[in-house]
């Protein structure tokens, strides 16, 4: 039976929930463009920066899988709606907050926000649009608007940045919210998963007990040494995480289906989702304040000089499709890593600001068959009424990582940036607070450096790593058909084996 075809109510509902999409990623790319003036104003120390631009990352991967699941429960457009005014207005506490506590508070309760939009968009397209090559275009379109984020973003927080106070830029998302508010309840349909059972609240405690103590435990260790707090925190969220895959696999109606886990395609695939948002979404953090408290330039500049590095992201993905057709899964993926991987070589090795934007540039270059070919394999595994679900858990890799990236990556940095030789005490809380105090700003800046320079490193030999496993695990899958979505037959093929 030939699938119903999506008309102009969808369409236009699909440009009311691009909005999310947008706000989303605007709201984390204008985060690394005020974090090196609000760490000043504020006075962040180190350790309070990192949270305040790690925690939102932290609450939006530990409720994603809850909220995919609550909203196909009790209706996506209902969470979505709600989600959407919770994050405006958390949006207005965190751009009036008058410390760094303050900010940190806030930007966790936008998380938990923020964790209710995703999964209720993505599961809505899913279900609006039937088509196969319609659905595949709407997604598409869906995912273009994180990258167009990531464009608007540094432009607009720079050009804000540069009249307003830091809390301006967090205000951004306010005005994004209306259009979806008073259009979504009469655009966008009503979905709910009739046969899911009631949310376990055990499973949401223990999915929480698991993912935040272990990166809190991660980044406290790294950044600090051994405390005892810390310390105790990773068995402690081990032991949950044990206890929270015992308990999925004994429900009828689990909050996540830890079975699918066991195709090995299917895992690998998901590592990779992880892995790639901790290495680049970390590294483009330390590489906008490097243009700014190292090179001088100001929040406007750094958006510009960033801006090719998101029109190649942006390419990346509209290419990623069509070489899907034409190249295996086992070759298309890690060879976008592999370039990916030679910016990071390129960044470790920049001299000046020119070749620090170009080699940005050239590891957004290849991101685009990694994501768009993972999210088709997440959004597969699951039917249709378990959408929402789906997304969560497609989300739930690339939000951990890209938390897990700041945490563990800025704790390596801090690890480097202290050891550096000739450190006054005034420099060993960051640069952003020996500018701040102008004492020993010229030390912190080459300390700074140094330490960018290792996080690129790393962050290339890592992604090699996972470039290589993904080639092995997915050599023998072939090129999918001209009319399936991309990647997706095949690949859950894999998976199901």
């Amino acid at each position: 039976m030939t699938p119903p075809r999506a008309g102009r109510r969808e369409w236009i509902a699909l440009a009311v929930l691009a909005l999310p999409a947008l706000l989303v990623s605007v709201d984390m790319f204008v985060m690394i463009m005020a974090l090196p003036e609000l760490s000043i104003a504020l006075g962040a120390s180190g350790t309070e920066q990192l949270w305040i631009m790690d925690v939102y990352g932290f609450m939006v991967a530990g409720f994603l899988v809850t909220m995919g699941a609550l909203g196909d429960r009790i209706g996506r457009r209902r969470l979505l709606l709600a989600g959407a005014a919770a994050f405006g207005i958390a949006s207005c506490l965190a751009a009036s907050a008058a410390s760094p506590a303050a900010l940190i508070a806030a930007r966790a309760v936008l998380g938990v926000a923020g964790a209710a939009l995703t999964p209720c968009t993505l599961g809505m397209i899913t279900t609006m649009f039937a088509d196969p090559r319609q659905r595949a275009s709407a997604i598409g379109v869906w995912a273009g608007c994180f990258t167009l984020g990531a464009i608007v973003g540094p432009l607009a927080g720079g050009l804000l940045l540069d009249h307003f106070w830091w809390g301006s830029v967090l205000l951004l998302g306010v005005p994004a919210m209306v259009p979806l508010l008073l259009a979504g309840p009469f655009l966008l349909p009503e979905h709910r998963d009739l046969s899911g059972g009631r949310l376990d609240a055990a499973s949401v405690l223990l999915s929480l007990a698991t993912i935040l103590p272990v990166v809190y435990g991660l980044k406290e260790l790294a950044a600090h040494g051994p405390h005892p707090l810390p310390a105790a925190a990773l068995p402690a969220g081990v032991a949950a995480g044990v206890l929270f895959v015992r308990r999925q696999r004994r429900l009828p109606d689990p909050l996540l289906d830890v079975s699918l886990f066991g195709g090995r395609v299917f895992a690998v695939v998901m590592a990779a989702l992880t892995v790639f948002p901790l290495v680049s979404g970390g590294a483009m953090t330390f590489i906008a304040q490097h243009f700014q408290l190292v090179d001088g330039l100001s929040p406007l500049e750094t958006g510009a000089v960033m801006l090719p590095g998101m029109l190649a992201a942006m390419a990346s993905f509209q290419a990623a499709p069509l070489l899907g057709r034409r190249v295996r899964p086992g070759l298309l993926l890690p060879g976008g890593m592999a370039v990916t991987v030679a910016g990071f070589l390129a960044v470790a090795t920049a001299a000046d600001a020119t070749a620090l934007a170009a080699g940005f540039a050239v590891t957004c270059l290849g991101s685009g068959p990694l994501i768009s070919v993972g999210t088709t394999i997440v959004l597969g595994s699951l039917p249709p009424e378990r959408a929402g679900s789906a997304a969560g858990l497609s989300q739930t890799g690339s939000e951990l990582g890209s938390a897990l990236g700041v945490a563990l990556l800025g704790s390596v940095g801090t690890i480097v940036y202290r050891a550096a030789p000739g450190l006054p005490s005034a420099a060993r809380d960051g640069l952003a607070h020996a500018v701040a105090h102008g004492s020993g700003v010229a030390e912190a800046r080459a300390a700074f450096t140094t330490e960018l320079h290792v996080i690129a490193l790393v962050c290339a030999v890592l992604l090699a790593a996972v470039a290589v496993l993904v080639a092995r695990t997915l050599r023998h899958l072939p090129v999918p058909g001209p009319a399936e979505v991309p990647a997706q037959a095949p690949v859950l093929e894999g998976a199901a084996s």
